[in-house]
């Protein structure tokens, strides 16, 4: 019989606010230079920096909102690892397995990891996850070490 390790999420208030101390000033300073070329008749540049502007907030909103504080509905909140497969249940209720071509990333500074596979639609997903959704940091550690042996037995 496969053992299954459940690990469930909290919010990461203390990554929220250096994603926070990023992306604010990021968009603040991308915005107010394309405000500045419009109004310099630089249209064409003005153009790239809102769109700049636009991806650098979408980008922070998601990864703050998603990934740091689980408020969207598919952010996950409970990750279950059993043999060769990831089960997550998101906010909504909803239940995602991975089952196929599952891969493990992890980041150099050890802060994050990321899971991405195919569920069982053949739909490729891909997650993150930060060392302050976990609990304690020996959570952090055993879910690394349960993907990493998950991952390596399903390819």
């Amino acid at each position: 019989m496969v053992e299954t390790a459940r690990f469930d999420l909290v919010q990461d208030r203390k990554g929220m606010a250096w994603d926070l101390l990023l992306y604010v000033p990021t968009v603040a300073v991308l915005a107010s230079l394309a405000a500045n070329f419009w109004y310099g008749d630089d249209h064409n540049l003005a153009y790239l920096l809102y769109f700049l502007t636009c991806f650098f907030f979408i980008v922070g909103f998601n990864r703050i909102f998603k990934t740091r504080l689980m408020l969207l509905p598919s952010a996950p909140v409970c990750m279950e690892v059993s043999g060769q497969s990831v089960g997550l249940v998101q906010r909504n209720g909803a239940r995602v397995e991975l089952v196929k071509k599952l891969r493990y990333y992890s980041d150099f500074a050890g802060r994050s990891f990321g899971i991405s596979g195919l569920n069982g639609a053949g739909k490729q997903l891909q997650f993150v996850f930060h060392k302050g959704q976990f609990v304690t940091v020996g959570q952090y550690n055993l879910a690394q070490e349960t993907l990493k042996r998950a991952t390596s037995s399903a390819n």
